[in-house]
């Protein structure tokens, strides 16, 4: 550690990790001090130079001579001598909240840009790319933006925040992290030079902002055009910042990469394993690495824009999204749905020349990315290598339809123990292996993500015709809104989708008890015309609304109200099912199918 002269402050540098690495150089928002970058720097350090200072009037470091020495300029001239002290080429630079703001500036300016040699944001916008957004956003955008930084409004009021930090807000702020964040208090955050902090850096607002988000000295550099490399970390409960505001940022930066993580404002205090990694990331690809699957992925072109609904036309572009049993059916119709909409789909199927046609339909019908993988979702060992190679091969994805099944139509007593075992391995347990490994990876990343469970109308109308059908579908609908209470906090999606009579093959395929059932059964899923496809736009929906469960088609939206409304009139037509157990006597077991 060490002292870093600048004009007539004295700024506290702390340095960590080999100097002979790549550095990283960390600068800290308001009102926090370089303290708040601890678990960050100690995940960093040994494959990275790190370092970090107190901005002037914060922490260790001094203040100016009076309150107009807080301009950008001012910030500009701490950040040059910061760079002239660590002695490197360039830099990776990461700002958070108002150090975010201050690096956008700096970018731009010559003598500094140089020695950039990327920029991860989080926290804040840049302020001149910010006043574009409130000038030309929607009014609905702006609106929601101005709401979120109504404190920038308060903390130009004379003398009322200097009392406010002398008295309460310390203690505020602590409630706040904990209540917001998750984050809990810690030696060197909040520092114990917090209400000076505080106070010091509201001249910070004050001298470069009106009463919004408008810069008091647009300066004349033309359009806000950032030439280094920039990564947007979206912290997705920042309260402060909308992500309408942080979308509209690629416009500025040619080469831009928007990521998230699911934590709020001080992300690097709630997950400072995502933050790290993200930043390592970035630093290693503009330095020459390939880019992770995740980065990859984030990659975006200038004037991206947040994701829209599924009528957009492109709303799932960048996602990586994997479907069981997606050889056919609705499966197959779901992976299509999803590559259209511009994902990368992981096609996965039993049977894989089905889920390799499924790939060359995408790649040569949509012109969109696609890969075959074949699995038995009942095999625990098989389900956990297969996960293991999508993250290995295309990352952890954003989405995942767990859709393959099976079926087994009969009365009760006619089903064979090997007929139950059979039915839960895989339209039981294929579902709870998918959403084990898959959620437990989602967790880890960090970034939040969704899980599609493919139940039915069964799942809520039972039936003497599909008892161990109705059941596992049963299973599937409860397991579903049991993972979604326990994901929630994660940022992590689980819907069941329980579609009525859809017109696929899955009847063709099944195990009948009756001989005249698998005639009438594919009889009438042909007569319902209802295709897969549409089960797909419900799905796409769904993952886009977050919804929990999403009855399809008009039988399984009556079923679904049935069931909650008059159980006794469900448990009713369930005994009317008997008579199709009249149509024949039973037969030797058919083959079933997995997709």
């Amino acid at each position: 550690m060490r002292w870093v002269e600048s004009g007539d402050v004295r700024l506290w540098l702390a340095e960590e990790g080999d100097p002979a690495r790549p550095t990283i150089l960390l600068v800290h928002g308001y009102p926090d001090t370089h303290r708040v970058w601890d678990e960050v720097a100690g995940l960093l350090r040994d494959r990275f130079h790190v370092a970090r200072y107190d901005v002037r009037g914060a922490g260790r470091s001094t203040e100016p001579a009076d309150h107009t020495g807080y301009t950008f300029d001012h910030l500009a001239g701490d950040l040059s001598a910061v760079l002239d002290a660590l002695g490197k080429p360039a830099v990776h630079l990461v700002g958070h909240d108002w150090g975010s703001l201050q690096c956008w500036d700096a970018v731009t300016r010559p003598g500094i840009r140089e020695r950039v040699a990327s920029l991860t944001s989080f926290g804040g916008p840049g302020l001149a790319q910010a006043h574009r957004f409130m000038r030309e956003g929607s009014r609905g955008e702006v609106a929601g933006q101005r709401a979120r930084s109504w404190y920038i409004g308060v903390f130009h009021a004379p003398v009322l925040p200097e009392a406010a930090w002398r008295t309460f807000m310390p203690a505020m702020l602590e409630r706040s992290m904990r209540a917001r964040d998750g984050v809990e208090p810690r030696p060197g955050h909040p520092a114990d030079t917090l209400a000076r902090d505080g106070i010091n850096g509201l001249w910070m607002y004050r001298l470069n902002t009106s009463a919004g988000l408008r810069p008091r000295h647009t300066g004349e550099r033309g359009d806000p055009v950032v030439d280094v490399p920039v990564q947007l970390i979206e912290a997705t409960r920042d309260p402060f910042v909308s992500p309408a505001l942080l979308a509209s940022l690629g416009r500025w930066a040619p080469r831009f990469w928007h990521r998230r993580v699911v934590a709020g404002h001080w992300a690097q205090r709630g997950r400072p394993d995502v933050v790290a990694r993200m930043i390592a990331e970035f630093a290693d690809h503009v330095d020459g690495a390939e880019p992770s699957p995740g980065l990859r992925r984030a990659r975006r072109v200038a004037g991206s824009s947040a994701r829209q609904g599924p009528e957009s036309g492109r709303a799932f572009e960048g996602e990586l999204v994997v479907v069981t049993g997606a050889g056919s059916g609705i499966g197959r119709a779901t992976a299509r749905a999803f590559a259209a909409h511009g994902a990368e789909v992981v096609c996965a199927d039993i049977d894989e020349p089905a889920a390799v046609r499924t790939v060359e339909g995408i790649i040569k019908d949509l012109g969109g990315a696609a890969h075959a993988e074949q699995v038995d979702v009942a095999d625990a060992a098989r389900m956990e290598d297969f996960a293991q190679r999508v993250r290995a091969e295309y990352g952890v994805p954003d989405i995942v339809v767990n859709n393959a099944g099976a079926l087994v139509a009969g009365a009760f007593l006619d089903h064979s123990v090997e007929d139950w075992r059979r039915m839960i391995d895989v339209n039981l347990w294929g579902v709870v292996h998918g959403c084990r490994l898959f959620a437990a990876q989602m967790v880890e990343r960090g970034e939040g993500g969704h899980i599609v469970n493919i139940a039915s109308l069964a799942a809520f109308t039972p039936s003497a015709l599909l008892p161990a059908y109705s059941t596992t579908k049963a299973g599937v609908k409860t397991l579903s809104e049991c993972l979604r209470a326990e994901v929630a906090g994660q940022g992590i999606g689980v819907s069941a989708i329980c579609p009525g009579f859809v017109s696929t093959g899955i009847a063709r395929h099944a195990t009948y008890m009756g001989a005249d059932l698998r005639e009438v059964s594919v009889a009438a899923l042909e007569r319902r015309g209802y295709p897969p496809e549409r089960v797909a736009a419900h799905i796409l929906r769904a993952v886009h609304r977050d919804q929990a469960v999403v009855p399809v088609n008009a039988e399984g939206k009556l079923g679904y109200a049935m069931s909650r409304l008059s159980p006794g009139a469900t448990r009713g037509l369930a005994r009317l099912s008997r008579a199709a157990l009249r149509l024949g006597r039973p037969r030797p077991h058919g083959t079933g199918s997995r997709t």
